[in-house]
């Protein structure tokens, strides 16, 4: 009966980890897509290292790498990639740990952090001179319907047209909201979603480690696999 289970929880982490790496694949194709085709920020224009392209190409390599270590490790019943494979894990949950823990204790310098950048941003865009800035500051415009940091008199005369609406009545208005504002709202309504989605992301940590763990153990004792 135990020999059973444990096939099946090697079986299991196999199928599991092979999934994972599948969607980490998919994750790091679509990195590469999105940064050979477009140029969209996750944050503020000149915060160009936080891209989405970027963002999507590391975690498709974390996620690729670690997958692929659990699923050889519990194919092979491998004790040096298992024990490899829960200490990625448990590294992994202790820095998303320390990420949720220094944003709530920052929250007020990362606010003062994005409004600088953003105002940094706006001065190179106002410019002219560097054209990436001003396409970001575009996009990130027509993303959130806002205008400028504050409001639209941060462009002065030559406001874009971005950060105009849509043709009402034969007129063009500007958007009110300024993009600062609208961007603490953005994070203050997906808070809670970010939240949740670090819990469960923990939780299948700490199952992957349990598994691993487990596995490693009997290996251990019935003296199979590659030894340390």
């Amino acid at each position: 009966m135990a020999q059973r289970c444990l096939k099946c929880l090697k079986y299991t982490m196999c199928v599991a980890n092979f999934l994972c790496f599948m969607c980490g694949v998919a994750v790091l194709g679509l990195g590469v897509y999105l940064m050979v085709t477009f140029k969209f920020t996750i944050l503020t224009p000149s915060l160009a290292s936080f891209s989405v392209a970027n963002m999507l190409l590391i975690s498709g390599i974390v996620i690729t790498c670690v997958s692929f270590l659990g699923f050889l490790g519990a194919l092979k019943e491998n004790r040096c990639l298992l024990l490899t494979f829960f200490m990625l894990l448990f590294f992994l949950m202790l820095v998303e740990l320390a990420a949720a823990c220094l944003l709530l204790m920052y929250e007020a310098q990362i606010a003062e952090w994005v409004e600088k950048d953003l105002n940094d941003g706006l001065k190179k865009a106002k410019t002219g001179r560097n054209e990436t800035v001003l396409s970001e500051w575009d996009l990130l415009q027509n993303t959130f319907h806002c205008c400028g940091v504050n409001n639209a008199s941060d462009w002065g005369r030559n406001v874009p047209k971005s950060c105009h609406e849509p043709p009402r009545n034969g007129t063009t208005p500007a958007y009110k909201p300024g993009c600062l504002a609208t961007l603490k709202t953005w994070f203050a309504e997906n808070f809670l979603v970010t939240g949740i989605s670090v819990i469960v992301l923990c939780i299948i940590e700490v199952l992957g480690m349990c598994f691993a763990m487990t596995l490693f153990c009997h290996i251990s004792r019935t003296g199979l696999g590659y030894k340390l």
